[in-house]
């Protein structure tokens, strides 16, 4: 063992991650020993939570209509201050869905991690998972392609879950996008692609090139899956399996996100930080609306920043949210079972900062 502190465990809700073990024919099988070594203290809330808050106003931003953005001047020059006039509401899932890519992005563990488990289920090794934002209805076709295309290779592939050579990716991305608007377009493409374009992101590994259409839903019940769709991102249900878990019924990978003291819960706390904020006139709201000091704490820091374009506000909150907290790293090793069977398959070692 790596260190004689370790203790052995099916799965950890802090790192979110369930390994499975891997048997061969000869009685043999593969255990995983995750070795987590902090990088940096834990800060505090405030931080955790600003980290948050930048891509929910990122999604409130873009989820504006274009004919109102197009009278401010377009994107660069909505003030934040202009939020509460321009915004209407019902874009929680839009919100979601910046705040789940700018987690996997920026190395949310409490994202990251089950999300390595969704793409090993894909086949795909060494995941490391890094998103790629498909909100062709939220950021424009153009940006998208042009940050997709700085990001894949071309021998980057799509995997379908389908028998054959999976479909490459980069040289598809203008019929995907065109595929979004045009129904007649969507037969160009490769029949096991051919619902690719109702993916939100694209998740797999910069290593391998293998990518994955992803689908992120706030209400699971609106979860449905499509040719090309491999994986679904929906919170955890009360009552309902959280594991990470292929429905055979969708062809999807579902992968649950936790809520208590998880992504959820600080995505929610986010979200009402947001709302008030925008409730007030882009100003501190009043202690009744929201309660906690740390929360004004944020709309304080954003009402200072009122007077300024809100895409060079969000931008500028980068440096003040919190930075990655742990590097993992993960080996395996064969164990053969010498009598009965073992449920043993992933061994946790923490590894204390020296500072």
């Amino acid at each position: 063992m790596e260190n004689p502190g370790m203790k052995a465990t099916r799965s950890t809700r802090k790192t979110g991650v369930v390994c499975h073990t891997l048997a061969n024919n000869w009685g043999r099988s593969a255990m995983e020993i995750r070795r987590e070594e902090q990088l940096n203290p834990v800060a505090d809330e405030v931080l955790a939570l600003t980290s948050i808050v930048r891509p929910i106003l990122t999604g409130v931003l873009y989820a504006l209509k274009a004919d109102v953005v197009a009278e401010a001047g377009g994107h660069l020059n909505v003030k934040l201050k202009m939020l509460p006039r321009l915004y209407r509401p019902g874009d929680v899932g839009i919100c979601f869905e910046y705040a789940v890519h700018e987690a996997m992005n920026s190395g949310d563990a409490r994202v990251l991690e089950r999300m390595e488990t969704a793409l090993k289920l894909c086949n795909i090794k060494r995941p490391q998972p890094k998103s790629i934002l498909f909100g062709i209805e939220k950021t424009g076709a153009v940006q998208l392609i042009d940050t997709a295309k700085n990001i894949l290779t071309d021998e980057s592939r799509t995997l379908a879950g389908k028998v054959g050579q999976p479909p490459k990716l980069r040289s598809r991305l203008n019929t995907i996008a065109a595929a979004f608007r045009r129904p007649a377009t969507r037969a160009a493409l490769p029949y096991s692609i051919r619902g690719l374009w109702k993916a939100d992101l694209f998740v797999g590994s910069l290593d391998t090139q293998q990518w994955v259409g992803t689908t992120v839903k706030i209400n699971p019940a609106h979860l449905e899956g499509a040719a090309g769709l491999r994986v679904g991102i929906i919170p955890t249900r009360q009552g309902q399996n959280d594991r990470v878990r292929l429905d055979d019924g969708r062809g999807l990978v579902i992968c649950p996100l936790h809520h208590d003291a998880d992504f959820m819960q600080a995505f929610y706390e986010g979200w009402r930080i947001v709302q008030a904020f925008i409730a007030s006139d882009a100003k501190v709201p009043p202690e009744r609306r929201l309660p906690r000091p740390v929360d004004r704490e944020i709309c304080r820091m954003l009402e200072e920043r009122r007077e300024f374009p809100a895409i060079e506000v969000i931008e500028d909150l980068r440096i003040f949210g919190q930075p990655e907290l742990l590097k993992t790293v993960a080996r395996e090793v064969d164990r053969q079972d010498l009598k009965g069977e073992t449920d043993t398959s992933m061994l946790v070692a923490p590894l204390s900062r020296t500072v």
